[in-house]
């Protein structure tokens, strides 16, 4: 099954199999009337009845707010929110990470980056392909160059392949703060409606950086607001910008990572879990978790984390800054270069850092989500990573497991490709498609309420009890009136 334009996919709740929606005859110009698909039936809708958001609401909303008071939680984050985000800001696209040309040793680089995309099922590589076979490549080298004359053509291939990494690597870094910059400078009214939003439907979705931050804000702390008895939320992302970063400051959400220090925090492998409780008033020996926390790991690094020694340090990078040279010679990195980045999938020199600190990264996140009663909720993630695929594919093998997949699309068809060789229907949500996954249709109509606590609770249970009241004063009438009716006669 894959992902047409101006489809949805949506499976809550008790859906057998995944529901396809296509867009309403009667109003062509709502984006947010659907249908059924031909073919397709479900149980809560019926053959060309065209619904809105509201009816979508009452299969998302509850379901999604249950799933999230699973007593564990993850939220799995990729580029789709950093693309989100910087569209609602900006009204244009994310700076985009184009592959670089290396010169050394070019047609090996570039036959081998073919095949690894074609065994991804892309039609290119791009430069996160690149910096894997170039660092393999380059350790090969350095491999053969080791035996040899100092004037032989391994070593000078080494040096300038070495060169070549390095900037490529400044680049890659440069494009990702281009993409903060962008955040941070941009408008904050309803963005440009000029030249730069040509398209009516563009100038719709572009709303400022305060709405954009405050979307963002929103998402972050639907899943973070979890009661004081809940374990903590568990928040993952590949993404190598700080987006999350700058909402949890805006949020007030304390995020806790294995960086220890102040100046320049240093990466832990032994994890210490240190966290904050509270004490409820009138109840003794009863901790609670102290709310507005979350756990936080980027998987595949960040723009932001130096190896310095044998050290993983993360340094004082502005958010958004013009380019990272300047702070890479601070004097405790000691003449630090770009090859030094902590990016995934770049060791850092040696086969040692190609395992450390990801190894521990990804520890963490397989411990997290592979417990009974776990929920992950996978946003903006494409499943292009094999070994996080394969995480989540052990997690499932837990009855109690569930896993939630939001996207705004599907264009290489990955994400039902998984769904499919899971095999396991019962244990997954989705909900696919330009407005089911849309930031902020999420925010607005889907997603959980950013405070779920025992005020809301006691309302709930206070309204059944009065509704239950009345109706049973009701029935007492009625059975009374029946009475009479029936001794008058």
């Amino acid at each position: 099954m894959r992902l047409e334009d101006g489809q949805q996919i949506i499976k809550t709740r008790d859906d057998p199999m995944p529901v396809t929606l296509v867009r309403g005859d009667s109003s062509p110009e709502a984006n947010d009337c659907f249908k059924l698909a031909d073919g397709v039936s479900c149980s809560w809708a019926k053959a060309n009845e065209e619904f809105g958001p509201e009816k979508l609401r009452e299969r998302i909303e509850p379901w999604l707010t249950a799933l999230c008071q699973s007593e564990h939680l993850s939220l799995l984050v990729g580029s789709g929110l950093t693309h989100a985000v910087h569209g609602l800001a900006t009204c244009q696209p994310l700076p985009g990470m184009s592959a670089k040309e290396f010169q050394t040793l070019k047609e090996e680089i570039e036959i081998e980056v073919k095949r690894i995309a074609t065994q991804a099922r892309r039609d290119r590589g791009n430069i996160e392909d690149q910096i894997r076979v170039v660092n393999e490549l380059l350790r090969g080298l350095q491999i053969l160059a080791a035996t040899k004359a100092d004037d032989a053509p391994e070593r000078k291939q080494t040096e300038d392949l070495r060169q070549e990494l390095s900037e490529a690597l400044r680049s890659f870094a440069t494009s990702i703060l281009e993409g903060e910059r962008n955040l941070a400078s941009a408008p904050d009214g309803n963005g440009n409606e000029g030249e730069n939003c040509a398209q009516s439907e563009q100038v719709k979705k572009c709303k400022g950086r305060e709405a954009a931050f405050n979307y963002l804000v929103s998402f972050l702390m639907s899943f973070a607001s979890r009661s004081g008895t809940r374990d903590r939320l568990h928040l993952f992302t590949t993404n190598y910008d700080r987006y999350i970063e700058a909402g949890a400051d805006l949020a007030g959400l304390r995020l806790i990572d294995r960086f220890v220090g102040t100046l320049a925090p240093i990466f832990r492998a032994s994890r210490v879990d240190v966290d904050l409780h509270y004490n409820p008033p009138g109840i003794r020996g009863e901790p609670r978790y102290l709310e507005g926390v979350a756990r936080f790991t980027k998987l595949h690094g960040s723009v932001d984390w130096v190896d310095c020694h044998g050290e993983i340090r993360r340094i004082g990078l502005p958010f958004g800054a013009n380019d990272i040279g300047p702070y890479l010679q601070a004097p405790g990195l000691k003449g630090a270069t770009a090859l030094q980045l902590m990016i995934y999938p770049n060791p850092a020199k040696d086969m040692e850092t190609l395992f450390y600190p990801y190894s521990e990264l990804f520890r963490d996140f397989a411990v997290a989500i592979s417990r009974p009663n776990s929920t992950l909720v996978c946003y903006g993630y494409s499943f292009g990573d094999e070994h996080i695929n394969r995480i989540i594919e052990d997690m499932l093998t837990i009855p109690s497991a569930h896993l939630v997949i939001i996207s705004h699309s599907d264009p290489l068809g990955r994400i039902m490709r998984t769904y499919e060789r899971l095999g396991r229907s019962s244990q997954v949500t989705l909900l696919l498609g330009d407005h089911l996954g849309n930031l902020k249709t999420l925010v607005d109509h889907y997603l959980p309420k950013p405070a779920i606590d025992r005020t809301t609770i006691r309302m709930a249970d206070l309204l059944k009890a009065r509704l239950g009241a009345q109706t049973q004063e009701s029935q007492a009438s009625n059975a009374e009136a029946e009475n009479k009716r029936r001794n008058l006669s």
